[in-house]
């Protein structure tokens, strides 16, 4: 497994060692003990698979409070994955980091409680697993919106396709008003 750091601290880059051949591949997306001797010590205890269909948008969202960290992957088809850093006194609050995850490149992001999350679609389906350190809490969900100008996330659609809640989510300036204390 090897770890690349993105210019927003805490935000990782995994890529799993690859062994492919005529047969097709196999990799090991997760081991406790290879993670644990990169500094990862998460317990993670929740796992989500998401399909959707090209041009979707989901996001930005978050868990307020203790929040979760996220492990994510495309099993199928790309996405532009995005995380934004919401971390209250974050030299990096607000900045977002994006990147192509396929099931082609087999990259993983980790994603550090604190941070909004989306992702779009860029083939006609895309599948994304991912693991969650603390599980799902409906009472804690928020987000943001995919386009708020203060974040700026260049998203490569043109016409996303969007669920009811994240066409009308707040901005960052709204939700920041409505929380005093930032995430």
């Amino acid at each position: 497994m090897q770890l690349e750091r993105t210019p927003i601290d805490g935000l990782l880059i995994l890529r799993p060692k690859v062994f492919q051949d005529h047969r097709g591949f196999f990799l090991e997306s997760y081991n406790e003990r290879r993670f644990r001797e990169l500094g990862i010590e998460l317990p993670w205890v929740q796992d989500n698979h998401a399909r959707s269909v090209k041009n979707t948008v989901r996001g930005l969202h978050f868990q307020r409070g203790a929040g979760q960290d996220k492990l994510l992957r495309c099993v199928r088809g790309r996405v532009w994955d995005v995380a934004v850093d919401l971390r209250p006194g974050s030299r990096t609050f607000g900045e977002w980091f994006g990147m192509e995850l396929s099931e082609d490149n087999f990259a993983m992001l980790l994603i550090p409680a604190g941070f909004a999350h989306g992702y779009a679609v860029l083939s006609d389906v895309g599948e994304v697993i991912y693991k969650c350190s603390r599980v799902y809490d409906p009472a804690l969900e928020d987000g943001v919106r995919w386009d708020d100008p203060r974040i700026g996330v260049q998203w490569p659609v043109a016409e996303p396709i969007l669920s009811e809640r994240d066409r009308t989510a707040q901005t960052l300036d709204e939700y920041l008003a409505r929380h005093a204390g930032g995430a």
